[in-house]
This record gives structure tokens, C-alpha cells and sequence, in this order.
């Protein structure tokens, strides 16, 4: 990876002074004006479909095929959707018989989509953004929400260009109980300063401000505060190692506040930092023993048979501002789909996908619990759901992407160099 070594040298030295601060083929079909691939000819296209088993089950993606064959009548959607899917289609795909289409997000521990990501062998899908939702007259790119398809996430080469198409999306951001808030007459801080502010207010109550579950759950609250110091141009330079950037005033900004937060940290959150004891963690904020937990939308299962204080309701709200007025941010975590380079009927394949973000196809997707990040989805959420799903709509702006794909280097992940070192922090502030 490029420059890691003067990375890791950098990422060190900033935590240190935060502690002491205290290529795609042209085919009309992929044009908007043009829907059906082979809309006069009677021969049906099979289009296969590889997916991976979530925990949204099995069941909606043999819906979706069936949607999209009603809509389609010349494609037959032929389904492998597996809790395994990696290991099922990885000796056809060796054996160069790949799927058409292929719903598998990053950051998973067998990295099939960051390889093929490497290996440059991916179809780019920027034209699939303009064209038309089968079954409606609007095309993609009308019915994404704002940044969807500006990120590293979607777009790995950091060119312009997209390859990889948003699904099922998670805000993340602070989480805390809106009950104590509102007991104690609490305002929710919307700067910085008023946070800290808070934080000596609670500290004189014998609650924590802040906790967080492992030191990994930095890397949406990082992603933001970079976002929140120096917009999308401080974070993507961050995410593709551009010399100095993390030297910079807006990153050390960044770096000295988290420094700050270490402060104001419940004392027992890096003994229960790891994944045998993190719920303990979060559990302190369900006890009012800490007030705000970066995480994300899962946190409301994941906790839902632990005890909690009276009048406990969840809440969320994105990272607060450096300044009154400023700008803010909540980082969101989302699924994608693709298409392999070398799959067979590319032009179905875009079509489908295209289908992903029709009302129909979201409808199915909402009612196994995954959400679609298309425009006006939040009115059809429960309340509950709006409570998280929302916070773009209250004026929070959306944060995602992650380090640039680069060809590995064994024994370094980025992530964890730069996120895990909150645990040190704490540790030495603790200690002080």
C-alpha cells in the first residue's frame, strides 16, 4: 500500500499531539430511453442472480426475482442466494462462469468484492444511473438520495466513476436515551463546545459522556468528525493517503478533539472493549451511566432484551459541529450490489439493478427490514425507524466511503491501525 509505512508514522504521531493537547462496453440497452433488452424477440434471457443470505433471509430475493420477471417478461432470474455465498460461487467463477449480478458488500472476511475490486474486475455502472426504473418513468439517478454514489464506496478508483451500486443503507451517529434528556431538562448539543459543556454537567451527576463499544466503532464517528473539520474533500484525501493531509489544521482539529473525548470516557469502556464484553458498554447508556455511544441502527435489536432505565427511549443524532452553525454529519454504512466483468448478459444485469430502486422492489426490500436509500422512503417508515432513518431529513448531511482500494500489504489494515489507537488513549488518559 502506498506509503503505509509514513502512515503509520503520521498516525501515531497525530494521536501523540492530540494527547498532548489534552471499464464498461457502450450497448443502447444501458441508455435511459431504452428499457427492454429483448423486448422483440421471444427468447427469454436467464439472468443469474448471486446474493448473500443476511439476516433480511432468503425470502425477498426470490421476490424480487418474480418482481422483476413480472416486469420483464423476456427474463427468467435464476437465484443462488447463500449465508455462504463466497464459497458457492467461488469454484464457477474460477472455472470463468460467473453471475450476471451479484449483491455482496465489502469489509467481509473472505473480501470476494474487495479482490475483484483490485483485480479490476468490475463493469462500471455510471450509465446505470441514468437509466430508467423498469416500471416507471424516472431514472436512477432521481431517485438515489443526495451522495449515494459519491463515495469510495461506490466509487473504489476515486475517478469519477461508478462500479459498485448503493443498497441497503444504516445511519449510524450518538446514540443516548432521550428519556434522560428530557427528565433532566437536558438540551442535545449540537457543537462540540456545548457538548464538553455537558459533559462537566453530567460529570457532576456521576454519569460518563461518552462510551463506545470497541475502539473498531470509531471508524463511523471518525468518518464523520472528518467530514464535519473539512467536508468530503479533507475525507477523501484522508481515504487515499494524500501526503500531509493528516498533518493538516482540519485533521489535527479532528485528532485533538477526540484526544478531548478521552477525558469524558467512562472509565470501563477499554476493559469491556472487546468483542466478549462489549455490550457492557452499551449497556451503560441503557443504565444512564453514560450518555452518548457511537453505533448504528442495530443497536436497538441487539440490546432488546436488556434491562434499561426507567422512561428509557432511544435516540440518535449525528456528530456535532466545530463550530455554531456548522455543518454535521452522520455516517452511513450501506450494502452494494454489482456486476462482474465477465458476466454474461450485462444488459439485463443493468436493468436489474436499475429495478432495485423502483417502489416496488423498495416495498419488498422494507418488509424483511432493509432499507433502500431512495427519496421519500423515511414516510413510509414506522415511527420507530424514523427516529434513525430521519436524521438526513433534520438537516444532518450523509458521511460513508472508506480507504481507497490498493494492493495489500500483509499485517496492515488502515482501519484498525488508525481507529484502535483510542484504546491507548483512553488507557493513558485514564491513568492521568
Amino acid at each position: 500500500m502506498r506509503k503505509s509505512k509514513r502512515f503509520l508514522a503520521i498516525i501515531s504521531t497525530a494521536f501523540l499531539l492530540g494527547l498532548a493537547a489534552c471499464s464498461g462496453e457502450n450497448n443502447e440497452a444501458s441508455t435511459p430511453e431504452k428499457e427492454g433488452t429483448n423486448s422483440s424477440s421471444n427468447e427469454k434471457t436467464t439472468l443469474h442472480l448471486a446474493a448473500l443470505e443476511s439476516a433480511y433471509g432468503s425470502e425477498m430475493w426470490t421476490k424480487i426475482a418474480k418482481a422483476f420477471e413480472e416486469e420483464h417478461k423476456n427474463v427468467s432470474v435464476e437465484l443462488t442466494v447463500e449465508k455462504n455465498i463466497e464459497e458457492v460461487v467461488r469454484p464457477n467463477m474460477q472455472a470463468g462462469e460467473y453471475p450476471d449480478v451479484f449483491h455482496l458488500a465489502t469489509s467481509r472476511k473472505e473480501a470476494l468484492t474487495e479482490t475483484l475490486i483490485k483485480e479490476d474486475g468490475l463493469e462500471e455502472l455510471t450509465d446505470v444511473l441514468d437509466m430508467k426504473v423498469l416500471g416507471e418513468d424516472v431514472v436512477v439517478k432521481d431517485k438515489l438520495l443526495p451522495g449515494f454514489t459519491d463515495t469510495l464506496a461506490t466509487n473504489p478508483y476515486a475517478d469519477g466513476k461508478t462500479f459498485l451500486a448503493p443498497m441497503f443503507y444504516s445511519p449510524t451517529g450518538l446514540f443516548y436515551n432521550a428519556g434522560l434528556f428530557e427528565e433532566k431538562g437536558w438540551d442535545v448539543p449540537e457543537t462540540w463546545d456545548e457538548m464538553f459543556e455537558l459533559g462537566e454537567k453530567a460529570k457532576g451527576e456521576g454519569i460518563s459522556l461518552f462510551t463506545y463499544p470497541i475502539a473498531g466503532y470509531f471508524d463511523t464517528l471518525f468518518g464523520s468528525m472528518l467530514y464535519a473539520a473539512g467536508g468530503p474533500y479533507l475525507f477523501n484525501k484522508a481515504m487515499t493517503y494524500e501526503d500531509g493531509i493528516w498533518e493538516s489544521p482540519e485533521a489535527t482539529k479532528v485528532f485533538e478533539t477526540v484526544g478531548k473525548l478521552a477525558e469524558y470516557t467512562h472509565p470501563n469502556t477499554v476493559a469491556n472493549g472487546n468483542p466478549n464484553d462489549f455490550t457492557k458498554n452499551q449497556q451503560l447508556v441503557l443504565d444512564n451511566k453514560a450518555l452518548f455511544m457511537p453505533n448504528g441502527t442495530w443497536i436497538v435489536d441487539e440490546m432488546a432484551e436488556a434491562p434499561r432505565a426507567d422512561g428509557f427511549k432511544w435516540a440518535m443524532m449525528p456528530v456535532p459541529a466545530f463550530e455554531k452553525d456548522g455543518d454535521r454529519y452522520a455516517f452511513t454504512f450501506f450494502e452494494q450490489i454489482w456486476i462482474p466483468k465477465s458476466a454474461k448478459n450485462k444488459e439485463v444485469a443493468k436493468e436489474f439493478i436499475a429495478f432495485m430502486y423502483s417502489d416496488r422492489a423498495a416495498a419488498i426490500f422494507q418488509e424483511a427490514g432493509a432499507i433502500q436509500p431512495i427519496n421519500g422512503i423515511t414516510d413510509k417508515l414506522s415511527d420507530d425507524d424514523k427516529v434513525f432513518y430521519s436524521v438526513y431529513d433534520n438537516g444532518a448531511l450523509p458521511a460513508m466511503g472508506t480507504f481507497a482500494s490498493t494492493k495489500p500489504v500483509a499485517g496492515v489494515n488502515m482501519g484498525d491501525t488508525l481507529y484502535h489507537q483510542n484504546d491507548s488513549v483512553n488507557k493513558w488518559k485514564i491513568v492521568c
